[in-house]
C-alpha cells in the first residue's frame, strides 16, 4: 500500500521554481521563488533545499532557467554558470547527474531555441515525476523486507523533503507503515541543522506517522533496551563497490547496528551511484562553516575551532541491503552493483 504525501517541497508554477524554504521548518512554512539560475544555485548551497534527490531535480529546472536568462541576455556565461551549478553541493553526486542530463540537452542536434527550451523544462518535470514514481517503487520494495511489528531508526531526513514529494528511507517507512508493519519509528536528531528533529519527525507527523525523537548520543542505549530491526538511511552518493556516502553520523549508526544485530538498509534512486567512483575513500567530504557548529559561543574565540564534515563514509560490508527503483541489493558489492545498474537500462 502506498501512503502518498502531502507534501510539496519542489514546485513548477508558471515559469518559476518554487521551493519550500527548509531552514525555518517547522516553526516557518514559507516558499522561496527562484527565477535565475544564480537563485536556485544558493538555494541549494545555503540548504534551502537539501537531499540528493531534491537537489538534483532542482538542478535540473535551474538549467532551464539559466538557457532562458542566456536567450535574454546575450552577455550571460552559460557554461561557467552551469559549471558553478554543479559544485553547489559537489558530494550530492545527483546533481552532478541532473546537471549533465540537462548539457545534453544543450549539446545535441536541437538548433531552434524555443525547441530546446521545451525540451530542457520537459526534461526537468520528467525528472521531478520519475523522482516522485520511483520513491513509491523503492519503498514499496523496501517495505517488503520489514516485518509486522517492526522498530526502525532513521537518521537525517530522507523524505518528501529530501526529493521529489515521496522520500527515499522514509519512502519505505511510509510503505511500511501503509502495511502496518511499524511498530515504533525512531528519528535521530541529526546535529547540527537538527534535519531529524525540524524535517523528520514534523513530516511524519504532518503526514499522521508517530515518530520518537532521539539525540544521537542515546542510538547505542536505544539498541541495546529496545528491539530495534533496522537502521533506514537514504544516500547522497553511492559509489561502485557499495560504500555509501550519507549524512554524517551513518557510519556510526551502522557500526553499532552490526555490534547490536541490528540491519541496515539504504534506499536510493539509480541517479545516486557512482559507478565511475570505486570507493568511498574516493570521495571528497564536503566541510561547512565553522559556525554552524559553534554558533555564537566562541565567535570572538580565537582557540576554538570547529571540524564539520557534512558526510562520512559508511563502508558496504555494513550494509543489509540496498534498495532502489529497481529492487534489491542484499549485501552490497561491486558485482552486484554493477549488475543492478544494468536495470536501469531494462
Amino acid at each position: 500500500m502506498t501512503l502518498s504525501s502531502s507534501i510539496s517541497p519542489i514546485r513548477w508554477e508558471q515559469d518559476r521554481l518554487i521551493l519550500l524554504d527548509q531552514r525555518y521548518l517547522p516553526d516557518l512554512f514559507e516558499d522561496s521563488v527562484c527565477t535565475t539560475l544564480e537563485h536556485a544555485r544558493q538555494s541549494i548551497a545555503d540548504l534551502v533545499v537539501r537531499g540528493a534527490p531534491a537537489i538534483g531535480i532542482t538542478a535540473a529546472y535551474a538549467v532551464y532557467l539559466g538557457y532562458m536568462q542566456s536567450r535574454q541576455d546575450s552577455h550571460y556565461d552559460l557554461a561557467s554558470a552551469l559549471d558553478s551549478l554543479a559544485q553547489a553541493r559537489p558530494t550530492a553526486v545527483n546533481l552532478a547527474w541532473a546537471v549533465q542530463q540537462q548539457k545534453a540537452i544543450l549539446q545535441s542536434s536541437v538548433s531552434d531555441p524555443v525547441e530546446t527550451g521545451r525540451l530542457l523544462l520537459e526534461n526537468a518535470k520528467r525528472i521531478h515525476h520519475k523522482d516522485i514514481t520511483d520513491n513509491q517503487a523503492m519503498g514499496d520494495y523496501g517495505a517488503g523486507l520489514i516485518e509486522p511489528g517492526s522498530r526502525v531508526v532513521t537518521h537525517c531526513n530522507a523524505g518528501a523533503l529530501a526529493t521529489g514529494g515521496y522520500g527515499t528511507a522514509l519512502g519505505v517507512i511510509r510503505s511500511a507503515w501503509g502495511k502496518g508493519n511499524l511498530e515504533k519509528v525512531y528519528a535521530s536528531e541529526t546535529r547540527p541543522w537538527l534535519q531529524g528533529l525540524r524535517l523528520t519527525a514534523w513530516e511524519l507527523a504532518h503526514d499522521g506517522i508517530a515518530v520518537n525523537v532521539i539525540t544521537e548520543g542515546a542510538v547505542s542505549s536505544l539498541f541495546s533496551q529496545q528491539h530495534i530491526q533496522w537502521v533506514i538511511v537514504g544516500a547522497d552518493r553511492i559509489c561502485a563497490n557499495g560504500d555509501v556516502i550519507n549524512k554524517v553520523g551513518t557510519c556510526n549508526l551502522a557500526i553499532m547496528a552490526r555490534h547490536y544485530g541490528v540491519s541496515v538498509m539504504v534506499a536510493a534512486p539509480l541517479s545516486t551511484v557512482d559507478a565511475a567512483t570505486e570507493s568511498g575513500d574516493l570521495v571528497a567530504i564536503e566541510q561547512r562553516a565553522e559556525g554552524e557548529i559553534l554558533g555564537d559561543y566562541y565567535r570572538a574565540e580565537k582557540r576554538v575551532h570547529a571540524w564539520n564534515p557534512v558526510f562520512d563514509v559508511t563502508p558496504a560490508e555494513l550494509v543489509t541491503a540496498i534498495v532502489t527503483e529497481k529492487g534489491v541489493i542484499l549485501q552490497p558489492d561491486k558485482l552486484k552493483i554493477g549488475a543492478h545498474i544494468q536495470l536501469k537500462q531494462a
